[in-house]
């Protein structure tokens, strides 16, 4: 397995400042919260009663956070527009998918942009910076899942990933019509 990448990278887009600041113990408590609030802000339609409690207790804990961050094949970042953090990032480095063996795909796991954000170029830096990791680790392959029946589904078809399967929601109790997922690729 290749090392993780460094801890900080930058764009600038339409004159903004976004960054990518890998996950450390000190920024815990922002990355829950902007996971939480991200989460619930595109998501809560799929549970029952909008109750997020299941997944944000699979996601968005420190016991969770510190569990990832031990895994070495996992990195987690904070985005930051300017000065504000507006979103995060969970990157599988190495994983096999379909005819994919773990050296040849990257998963992109987790990406979720605080709603009052959007709009202002996060989600297309974030598939690039996405991209500059999977292409140092030489990958051939960038997956990523998305709802059948979300807003996200047609900005990752205009970012070039195809959808090559089907899959569901992983939790029993979200609403059975809302489960519907697809597999996408992008290739390198």
């Amino acid at each position: 397995m290749e090392n993780k990448p460094l801890s900080l990278y930058s764009f600038i887009i339409n004159a903004e400042n976004i960054q990518f600041q890998e996950l450390t113990s000190t920024l815990h408590d922002v990355y829950i919260e902007i996971g939480i609030k991200s989460y619930n802000q595109h998501y809560r339609h799929l549970w029952p009663k909008g109750n997020t409690i299941t997944y944000i207790q699979h996601s968005f804990t420190k016991k969770i956070l510190e569990e990832e961050e031990k895994d070495q094949n996992t990195v987690l970042f904070l985005i930051k527009l300017n000065t504000e953090y507006v979103g995060l990032l969970k990157v599988t480095l190495h994983k096999s998918l379909m005819d994919y063996d773990q050296n040849d795909a990257l998963y992109l796991d987790k990406i979720y942009i605080l709603k009052e954000y959007a709009g202002n170029g996060i989600g297309g830096a974030s598939l690039k910076f996405v991209g500059s990791i999977a292409q140092n680790l030489s990958k051939k392959a960038i997956f990523l899942e998305s709802m059948q029946k979300g807003p996200a589904l047609p900005f990752y078809l205009a970012n070039n990933f195809k959808i090559v399967d089907e899959s569901t929601v992983p939790f029993s109790n979200v609403i059975e019509e809302e489960k519907p997922m697809f597999l996408l690729k992008r290739t390198l």
